[in-house]
This record gives C-alpha cells, sequence and structure tokens, in this order.
C-alpha cells in the first residue's frame, strides 16, 4: 500500500498515522484560563526533547472535524503555565474518561474522580494520583497550520518535578516496573509498559561493537538467528580468543552435539544456533559467541 497524505481525507490519513506511530507517551495536562478554571486533557503527540534545559513538548491538534481548538490551547495562551502529569495503568479508565469534550468550565478532575493538589511553582493544581508531575512554564506555541488535524506545539520548560517515592528502584531511579505507564496506540488501543513488555537491551555507548558487517558469513546467513540476535552479537568489541572458544567446547551439552551430528554437519550448525539464541535471549553473549565459533 502507498498511500499520497493529499489523496485521502486528514481523518483517514490521521488514522495511518496513529496506527504506525506507537506507542505514543501521554501527556495528562493540567491547566488554567485567565479566570482560573481548570482543564485536564490527555495528550499522545507528547515527548521529552531536551535535558539542559528540560524541555517536554505536547501538541493539541486542531479538531479535524470542525477545525476548533481544544480548552488546553485556549488556556496556556492565555495563562503560559501547565503541568505534564505522567499516567500510569491505575489511572488510565479515569484519564480517558477526562477526554471527553466537556464544555468549558467544567472541571475534568471532578468528571473523572480524580483529586486536584496545588503546585508548588505554577498555578494549575497537578493529579495527586500522577506517579509524576511535571510543573512547566509554556516558552512557546507554534502553530502548524490552520486546518483541521493541524498541531500547535506547547513546548514547556520544566521548573519542578515531583515523583512519587513508591516508584523508585534502591538506587532512587524510576522503576519502569513500579512506574507501570500506559502508552496510546491507534484507535481505541494502548498498551501497558509492565511485565514481559519491557526488556532491557545494552546501550552501545561505553563500547564500539564490532557490527553485523564483520560477523562471519556462515552466522550472518543462519537458518535460525534473527536481525535481533545478530544485532546483539555484533555490540561485543572483540570475539573470544581460540582457547576460550576450545574450551568452551568440552562442556558436555557440546560435546554431546558433536558427536550426535558428527556425520551431519548441517544438523550440527542448526542446533549449534539454536543453543547460541538460546544463550542470547539470556543476555549471555559471549557464550553464544564461543558456541556459534566452534568448528
Amino acid at each position: 500500500m502507498i498511500i499520497d497524505p493529499k489523496n485521502i481525507s486528514a481523518a483517514a490519513f490521521q488514522a495511518y498515522l496513529q496506527g504506525a506511530v506507537a506507542p505514543r507517551p501521554i501527556a495528562f495536562a493540567s491547566t488554567i484560563d485567565a479566570e482560573g478554571q481548570v482543564n485536564l486533557s490527555p495528550f499522545s503527540f507528547f515527548n521529552v526533547f531536551s535535558s539542559n534545559p528540560p524541555i517536554l513538548v505536547f501538541s493539541p491538534s486542531r479538531r479535524v472535524r470542525d477545525n476548533t481548538t481544544k480548552h488546553t490551547l485556549e488556556n496556556v495562551q492565555e495563562v503560559k503555565e501547565v503541568v505534564i502529569n505522567i499516567v500510569d495503568f491505575a489511572m488510565v479508565e479515569q484519564m480517558s474518561l477526562s477526554s471527553t469534550e466537556y464544555d468549558k468550565g467544567i472541571n475534568e478532575f471532578t468528571k473523572a474522580g480524580l483529586t486536584e493538589e496545588p503546585s508548588e511553582k505554577i498555578q494549575p493544581p497537578r493529579v495527586k494520583e500522577a506517579p509524576v508531575a511535571f510543573e512547566c512554564l509554556v516558552k512557546d506555541i507554534i502553530s502548524l497550520g490552520d486546518q483541521g488535524g493541524a498541531g500547535n506545539l506547547i513546548i514547556c520548560e520544566v521548573i519542578l518535578a515531583r515523583v512519587d517515592d513508591a516508584i523508585l528502584d534502591a538506587d532512587g531511579k524510576i522503576d519502569p516496573f513500579k512506574l507501570d505507564a500506559v502508552a496510546r496506540m491507534g484507535g481505541d488501543w494502548y498498551c501497558r509498559a509492565n511485565g514481559s513488555a519491557l526488556f532491557e537491551i545494552p546501550k552501545p555507548l561505553r563500547t564500539k561493537g564490532i557490527g553485523v558487517d564483520q560477523i562471519p558469513d556462515q552466522i550472518k546467513n543462519s537458518l535460525v538467528l534473527t536481525g535481533n540476535n545478530l544485532g546483539r552479537l555484533g555490540n561485543v568489541e572483540a570475539l573470544p580468543s581460540k582457547f576460550e572458544i576450545l574450551e568452551y567446547g568440552d562442556r558436555p551439552e557440546i560435546v554431546e552435539m558433536k558427536i550426535r551430528y558428527q556425520n551431519d554437519p548441517e544438523s550440527m550448525v542448526y542446533f549449534l544456533h539454536e543453543h547460541a539464541k538460546s544463550l542470547l535471549e539470556e543476555g549471555l553473549v559471549m557464550d553464544a559467541w564461543k558456541v556459534l565459533l566452534q568448528d
């Protein structure tokens, strides 16, 4: 399928964008207008764009159906302050309810059953139930168009962060399992960042990996190993020594394979690669290399 956004409706192309660019974090934004009326609304066009200065950006788009603007945008144009609350699984249904298009002046905190908590440095209240809340000054608002679906980038500088101690690990860092964050997919779908959805990949910051291009062809063209497996293998700085490979070959499981498939080299390679794959999934990268480099 090839889609030219000029050949379909804005609403139809928006569905493709939101379905493909996912999952998206959610900015649960609390604002006030010039009269002090509170508004609370979620936005999934959101992310962090700088740490020094700390900058968050979210975008309330113009409504596709009638090209009207949202109360959040109108509020930050009047009072250039916002609290960006982070949504966890425990409040996702209440967050969704708050996205109802209530009339101006209706307090979504009340409608959603959430608790207003005074902020420290700005006027809009934070969501007491949120695991993290960022008090922000609105530094700029950039309009991306004047038609339905056009975004409005609200550039926010964080001046205070409030983090619930309950989501911290022993080192004082945010534990993703305790945070239990949710993110937006397309349509009515969300995802939950917990359980088996969370996995670790070591960042190649302190090392310079050999790269997939330096992996021997017989391994790179494996019928077993995936692109992800090759990426992990390519993140090592150096291959194990010949001595380490020979020593590893004395392990019972390797000896057993060599004996069983001594007359069937294709099966030998296949099962060695299967074993290496399982080691990679356990994070034992150098052990996997020692298996893959067995003669």
